[in-house]
């Protein structure tokens, strides 16, 4: 799908009705601040919780409005719309993971009320998205760019943090839901579609303690796409699914107190996923005695076990000052079961089970700050501690077959300040070192300021530094035989990442009708990056060294159309981005750029009570470079390839009954129907190629219907 005249007629045609609308309610403009309590509140970054206006940082947020009217499922579900995000999903893994600015998952953090979450073999980052379940998430927020001071390795392109729900309203809350989707066109009860099951109840103690339980089971019952499922027994190659069915389930428990002066929050919650391969080869298995067969095919079982506990303390001093401190212990381990199974008979043999990836985290965060009782000057007094051990088998290679167990520690203490010069300007300067057992110590800065001008104007800039530590497979991987030798490097040493970022805002008001524009321009300069390369030529060895640079430069535009009844959202980003490989003569190291477009619409029917919304986002055609071939004096040659230009869409109705008792949400997922997107400059273009040289980025066109009940009293 190319973007075309067409295209760009429509986006901006939405866009020029909104304006037309707004101005026909147009009045005398109002001052920013008459509004300000309408702001919302943010935490992430912040020295203590205070209006996205205020800020010194630029935060994204996304309410629990906007994930109800999508149904969203995961957050690989509601974050797909954003703008500078790319989803990249893996049929074959069951994971969903996010391209951030270009640059992969490792590259950010995911935090859980600003607790980095375990991954399979770290913390943080490297997260299956389609494993955080959204039932109790009351907002998430997003801070763009690195932010090292205040988060540590690994937040080069920023942090995701999410923010679970915690106050209770009522003495009893009460709420269930089922959801029922198809996955393209495959539906049924049981065998086919996705199925969800949830159950949540929430208990005010008394005036200061609350708890509360939850039960989540999501199944996903995998996408056939012309293959033949599990109980097929011929050799064809159509056994299986092209997408692998999972079941997860999630429990969650938490108690809350909240005091005069003092708030405790703990959370517990156990995660369980299975994962279903199928093998494709078929054994006949035939009895020449008997003349029968009974067909048999090698499939796994992939269980993943999580458990999260979690205790955040925080509170104010007798002298003002106010303390944040976080404690959490996690544990993840990924299993896996292989066996020989009997289609027939569905009997299994030559069962073996092995525990390939291990992660036992702990890590404690605190804060203090107030620390000045000037109204224009305070600071921020804090240290982190990660202790993080475990195993990668499938990553690290033979050689660790052992299951030998990787230990890193890493201890930081951090400070920053914030100046009030005036009502309208702030700044904040911040460094923070670390102290890593396995790499060196790295010193980190930021400094950020916003200045407030007149008539809605809000300019804030920011430049930061954070790093990013290697992973099991860069580190450890080892394959060696007669063809191969693809080896990690342990001395590798963390890639140094450091971003500025520039941010102009500008809120309106016509009357009832409020508008907001955004323009940000980043840069991101990531060096010493890690690449697989051929440390010896003769023989032929690969090795993971640190040989690359990244760099990105973007400008984005989002716009915001309010009034009582209705929200529009228009949004562009144009990213350029430069790989540079110092050892390869041959090399391009130009900027290559790719665009995006987003767009949504909600419209709310009062009389009604239903709410319309529409979500629209377009990435264009994307470039880069592969390494083909060698020239005569044995330098690598590259060539360009490209990914073509894909849409995604999704509408939804949500529909309250009974005073938002009942709720009931029907809709459609990814209406453009995309399953694969042609690369590499494919004879056969468009996004529903089916050339060998594609894609797979989803499973078409599905629809929904979502019953929610809440009971109060």
């Amino acid at each position: 799908m190319i973007l075309n005249k067409n295209y760009l007629t429509i986006y901006f045609s939405f866009f020029l009705v909104g304006i037309t609308f707004a101005q026909k309610n147009k009045t005398v403009v109002k001052d920013s601040t008459i509004v300000e309590t309408l702001d919302e509140v943010v935490i992430t970054g912040q020295y203590n919780p205070q209006s996205i206006k205020k800020s010194v940082h630029n935060v994204i947020v996304i309410d629990r409005k906007k994930i109800d009217q999508q149904a969203a499922n995961n957050l690989a579900d509601l974050l797909n719309f954003n703008l500078n995000l790319n989803i990249i999903p893996s049929a074959q893994t069951g994971r969903s993971t996010i391209s951030f600015f270009g640059l992969d998952s490792q590259y950010f953090n995911i935090l859980v009320d600003n607790i980095p979450l375990v991954s399979d073999n770290g913390v943080g980052n490297n997260i299956d998205l389609t494993q955080i379940n959204l039932d109790d998430i009351e907002r998430i927020e997003i801070v763009e760019g690195a932010v090292g001071v205040d988060y540590g390795a690994n937040a080069v392109s920023g942090v995701i943090n999410i923010i679970t729900k915690k106050s209770i309203a009522h003495d009893w809350e009460i709420q269930a839901f089922v959801q029922e989707e198809t996955v393209s066109d495959e539906y049924t009860w049981f065998d086919q579609g996705r199925h969800i099951q949830a159950f949540n109840i929430g208990h005010k103690i008394n005036g200061k303690w609350s708890a509360k339980l939850g039960f989540n089971r999501n199944q996903f019952a995998g996408f056939y796409n012309q293959r033949e499922g599990q109980n097929h027994y011929t050799n064809d190659g159509l056994r299986g699914y092209d997408w692998l069915p999972k079941t997860q389930l999630t429990s969650k428990a938490n108690l809350n107190y909240s005091g005069t002066n003092f708030k405790l929050f703990y959370k517990f919650e156990y995660f369980n996923e299975d994962l279903n391969y199928y093998d494709a080869a078929v054994r006949a298995n035939i009895d020449t005695q008997s003349q029968t067969s009974n067909p048999s095919a090698t499939d796994r079982i992939y269980t993943t076990n999580r458990f999260v506990n979690n205790l955040s303390l925080s509170g104010s001093l007798t002298s003002g000052a106010n303390y944040n401190a976080s404690f959490s212990y996690q544990t993840q381990k990924r299993d896996l079961n292989e066996f020989n199974y009997y289609i027939l008979t569905k009997e299994k043999s030559n069962q073996t089970d092995e525990t390939y990836q291990s992660s036992d985290v702990f890590f404690s965060k605190g804060t203090i700050n107030n620390l000045s009782k000037s109204d224009t000057f305070n600071y921020q007094l804090g240290y982190e501690t990660r202790f993080i051990k475990g195993f990668d088998t499938q990553a690290s290679g033979e050689v660790t077959q052992q299951d030998k167990t990787q230990q890193q520690n890493n201890y930081a203490v951090f400070m920053s300040s914030e100046y009030k010069l005036s009502n309208k300007l702030s700044l904040r300067p911040g460094v923070r070192y670390e102290y890593n057992s396995k790499f060196k110590s790295q010193v980190l800065g930021s400094f950020s300021a916003r200045y407030l001008l007149n008539k809605g104007y809000e300019l804030r800039a920011s430049i930061g530094s954070s790093y990013r530590t290697p992973n099991f497979e860069e580190l450890y991987y080892y394959f060696v035989d007669s063809n191969h030798d693809v080896r990690g490097n342990q001395d590798l040493t963390p890639e140094q990442g450091f971003s500025t970022f520039l941010n102009l805002k500008k809120r309106s008001w016509f009357g009832e009708t409020s508008m907001t524009n955004n323009l940000k321009l980043s840069y991101i300069n990531l060096t010493d990056k890690i690449e697989l390369a051929v440390a010896n030529t003769t023989p032929l060895q690969y090795q993971y060294i640190n040989i690359d640079a990244y760099r990105l430069i973007g400008f984005t535009s989002e716009n915001t159309i309010k009034q009582d009844n209705w929200t529009f959202n228009l949004g562009a980003t144009l990213q350029g981005v430069s790989r540079i490989m110092n050892t390869e003569v041959n090399a391009e190291n130009d900027f290559l750029y790719a665009l995006q477009l987003n767009t949504s619409a909600t419209y709310l029917v009062k009389d009604w009570d239903t709410a319309f919304t529409v979500l629209l986002k377009h990435n264009g055609k994307q470039q880069n470079y592969i390494a083909e071939g060698s020239d005569t004096e044995g330098r690598t040659l590259f060539k360009k390839y490209t990914t073509d230009a894909y849409s995604w869409m999704d509408a939804s109705i949500k529909k309250s009954f009974l005073n938002n008792k009942l709720q009931a949400t029907i809709g459609g997922r990814n209406l453009l129907d995309i399953t694969t997107v042609a690369t590499n400059g494919n004879t056969t273009t468009g996004t529903h190629s089916t050339n060998n040289s594609s894609l797979l980025l989803g499973y078409g066109r599905s629809y929904y219907l979502k019953l929610l009940y809440n009971l109060n009293f």
